[in-house]
């Protein structure tokens, strides 16, 4: 048998529960009624989905950096697609991200490749390159990549 405390507890979670739900629903019938058009979800362009995985991988980086690990695996090729993909704002590939996106796979690929103890110092100069190339395309991100950086 349960106590009066659990019950006070439960029914108060129950009221809780049933008004953020009535509250939901009153909400939808409101969006329902009015002329507005439907909302449509924005969809990444290819260039914005491999910058999100670069993203992730970066984490991944900066999470093994920090706890001393050194094995960080292959250098990731699907981040050449950096070359082949397309941009949310296809006028944004011209020769200044074109000669940008070498410069990030050529220090992303001396990350991997170079035997050296500083690793941090090679990882900030990769999540430098982004940000400069983001200082001058699509800079949205620039909050983002700042929290890359490793102190």
């Amino acid at each position: 048998m349960r106590s009066n405390k659990h019950q006070k507890i439960l029914l108060l979670l129950f009221l809780v529960l049933s008004i953020f739900l009535s509250g939901c629903k009153e909400k939808k019938d409101e969006q329902q009624d009015s002329n507005s058009p439907p909302f449509d979800m924005y969809e990444l362009s290819p260039m914005a989905m491999l910058m999100e995985q670069m993203y992730v991988d970066n984490m991944r980086i900066k999470s093994k950096l920090l706890t001393g690990e050194t094995d960080f695996g292959e250098f990731p090729v699907i981040h050449e697609s950096i070359f082949s993909s397309q941009l949310t704002d296809p006028s944004d590939k011209d020769e200044f991200f074109e000669w940008q996106a070498r410069y990030f796979i050529e220090v992303e690929k001396a990350f991997y490749q170079s035997k050296e103890t500083d690793k941090k110092s090679q990882f900030n100069a990769i999540v430098n390159s982004c940000l400069e190339c983001h200082k001058s395309k699509c800079g949205g991100p620039i909050p983002r990549i700042k929290k890359l950086f490793i102190p």
